[in-house]
């Protein structure tokens, strides 16, 4: 048996989410005994890089073209809600959010490019794999795809490595600097905290960025607010070992993957009540309202405040984040296979 993968997002040291899932789901199945075969698929910008990294045993590494190459696998899987135009025999697509459809995330263009593909890989999967219930609910109520085609495979957190530091007073949020992640409303609440506290934003530049670094510019606390910008895996394990709290305040989650990496940190976590973050939280975390600036800083000088209610978090955090297993989700995506062939 043969079967074939999108493997383009797995690439560089910067992994996004959708990066991180596809390096998880590719070597995990590369690992178990399912296939004899396996293709790892590159597109054009990421081919020149992808034919020469080394693979697990039984992986070859190929090119994938939309209209035209090689489709004799038994089966292919588009990691990133896209498919390419010439079909292989059966098709799967994992679909991460749709919020570009449904929030004004990006340029006009982008939402054009992405409604496009997001559309014709709905249209030509046999299966979808959406990472969360919510997903699945979009994928639905988005593009008029019957639940009977769609299987909820929720992510694992991958254990990054957290130094014994002393935990210090820093509110700490992971992910780029966007419109959609909400740090500005972050910023705004968190001149509640006291003067001894240190907002740290560790991520990129994204789309609205200059509407984050604009607050931090206008706050009476910007001394006290630090912007990373890009962070490897070792100063993020450095940063999760310092933080005392991690806020999430984020608008639009397909799933939320930095709340899972906090918990597993020993972190106590704030998050919005929306999109599929109460879905990945559960009763680990303390959930507000993210248009509500009076109930994110409430919620930000309770955690400061109360030791007792962080350690609960903490407790209750450990136990949430050990149910998401990256050997789990392989398994589930295995089964997906198992129904097509």
């Amino acid at each position: 048996m043969r079967i074939a993968l999108d493997a383009t997002y797995s690439i560089g040291d910067a992994l996004s989410g959708v990066g991180v899932y596809s390096r998880e789901i590719l070597n995990g199945l590369a690992a178990s005994r399912f296939a004899d075969r396996w293709d790892w698929f590159y597109r054009w910008h990421s081919y020149r890089v992808g034919r020469w990294l080394p693979k697990p045993r039984g992986v070859t590494g190929r090119l994938l073209a939309d209209s035209w190459g090689n489709r004799s696998a038994d089966l292919f899987h588009g990691l990133n809600q896209r498919l390419p135009q010439k079909r292989f025999r059966r098709q799967v697509a994992t679909f991460h959010d749709l919020f570009v459809l449904t929030g004004d995330y990006s340029t006009p263009e982008f939402k054009t490019r992405f409604a496009l593909q997001a559309r014709d890989a709905a249209a030509g999967a046999d299966i979808i794999i959406a990472v969360s219930a919510f997903t699945a609910t979009q994928i639905e109520e988005q593009l008029a795809i019957p639940a009977s085609r769609i299987r909820v495979i929720h992510h694992g957190v991958t254990r990054r490595n957290i130094p014994d530091l002393p935990r210090e007073k820093i509110v700490l949020s992971v992910g780029a600097l966007q419109r959609r992640k909400n740090q500005a409303m972050l910023v705004r609440a968190f001149r509640a905290l006291p003067d001894d506290w240190t907002l740290v934003l560790a991520g990129s530049q994204g789309y609205g960025a200059a509407e984050i670094t604009e607050a931090v510019a206008a706050s009476p606390a910007r001394e006290r607010i630090r912007i990373t910008g890009f962070l490897n895996d070792e100063q993020i394990g450095e940063w999760y070992a310092r933080a005392r709290i991690f806020a999430f305040p984020s608008l639009d989650e397909g799933f939320g993957m930095p709340v899972l990496e906090a918990m597993d940190a020993g972190i106590p976590v704030v998050a919005a009540n929306t999109s599929a973050i109460p879905e990945v939280c559960g009763d680990a975390a303390d959930l507000i309202d993210p248009m509500s600036e009076e109930e994110l800083a409430a919620a930000l000088v309770r955690l400061a405040s109360d030791k007792p209610h962080r350690e609960e978090l903490v407790t209750r955090g450990h136990r949430r984040a050990a149910k998401f297993k990256w050997e789990k989700a392989v398994s589930e995506t295995i089964e997906v296979y198992r129904q097509l062939l």
